[in-house]
């Protein structure tokens, strides 16, 4: 199977490395130094158990590559809409592509059904590059939780070992291309689940999230040393059940288990990801994990009050003089 993970950066490379090693002719497209270590190197990934090292092939430009058999989107869901243009010549008639994003996903609406069905999100499609050039038929949802980090280009640190990874039509429907992608990503050691309602899982995320996303841009530090504090605890439970109801203002369900939750984060090591993009000064996505789910909040008149005062604040200072 001919697999292509367009940015190969924290969460890409840890897919593209395990995909190769499993067999799957896989591609990156990637660029700067990650390419030149691409090319040199491979692919490593540092996990709780050593390291494992993938050659595969690698260019910054997706016409090198041509057609695939099923794509995988990576990037930072910023910069998704920018990239339609260049992830097109990776697809033929039939490839599917899933987008692994945080947050609100801009296909969202379709496939949904009712009055909203195939609504855009101008807000995470601008002008409509990805509606038009990608096209909304061709999505898997994906939802995943791996703690991934760029320790050098191309050399990637997995902790926690390969978490939960959920996949599934915008319709909901079971096709024999969900089951494809499914089955090529359990081969390379990904423990993937297939749901009918991939919202569910998308907002369930979110409540993930938002309760440590706000906070870590305000104090990036790891997410054990956050809910030391019982303030914060506090506030994670209280953000949690905003963002619940969201989702039951919008018809979904965020299926949150707030002890086992917990429990992970008052242990876990890891700088939630948008913390590290802030303190390195890095662009965050403020859109699809803050801003959306806090539109759609007030479109159904769900009150958000610890939400809105995080989500301000972080706003604001990655807003920057």
């Amino acid at each position: 199977m001919k697999i292509a993970v367009f940015g190969a950066g924290a969460t890409g490379g840890h897919f593209a490395a395990l995909l190769a090693r499993s067999g799957a002719d896989v591609s990156v497209v990637v660029r700067g130094a990650t390419l030149d270590a691409v090319r040199r190197s491979g692919l490593t990934l540092r996990t709780d158990t050593g390291e494992i090292t993938a050659e595969v092939k690698a260019s910054d430009d997706a016409r090198d590559l041509g057609a695939q058999d099923l794509v995988l989107v990576t990037l930072k869901s910023y910069a998704v809409p920018a990239a339609a243009e260049a992830i097109a010549p990776l697809l033929g008639p039939d490839t599917p592509v899933v987008f692994l994003q945080n947050g609100i996903p801009w296909w969202y609406h379709h496939g949904v059904g009712g009055a909203r069905d195939g609504q855009r999100l101008p807000q995470l499609d601008p002008v409509g590059a990805l509606w038009q050039r990608i096209g909304p038929q061709r999505v898997i949802g994906g939802v995943t939780s791996s703690a991934c980090t760029v320790l050098s280009p191309g050399l990637i640190e997995v902790k926690g070992g390969n978490r939960a990874l959920t996949l599934g039509e915008p319709g909901g429907q079971e096709t024999p291309r969900l089951s494809e992608a499914a089955q090529a990503l359990r081969q390379a050691g990904f423990p993937v689940e297939t749901t009918p309602t991939i919202r569910d899982a998308i907002w369930t995320k979110l409540a993930l999230n938002l309760g440590s996303g706000p906070m870590g841009v305000l104090v990036p530090v790891p997410i054990r040393d956050l809910f030391a504090e019982q303030v914060l605890v506090d506030a994670r439970f209280r953000i949690q059940a905003e963002v619940a109801a969201i989702a039951m203002a919008v018809g979904s369900r965020a299926e949150i288990d707030f002890a086992a939750q917990m429990a992970f984060a008052k242990s876990s090591p890891h700088v939630p990801s948008i913390a590290q993009d802030a303190a390195a000064g890095r662009q965050i996505e403020i859109e699809s994990m803050f801003l959306a789910p806090l539109r759609m909040a007030r479109e159904h008149g769900v009150s958000t009050p610890t939400l809105d005062l995080l989500v301000t604040l972080a706003a604001l200072k990655t807003r920057g003089p």
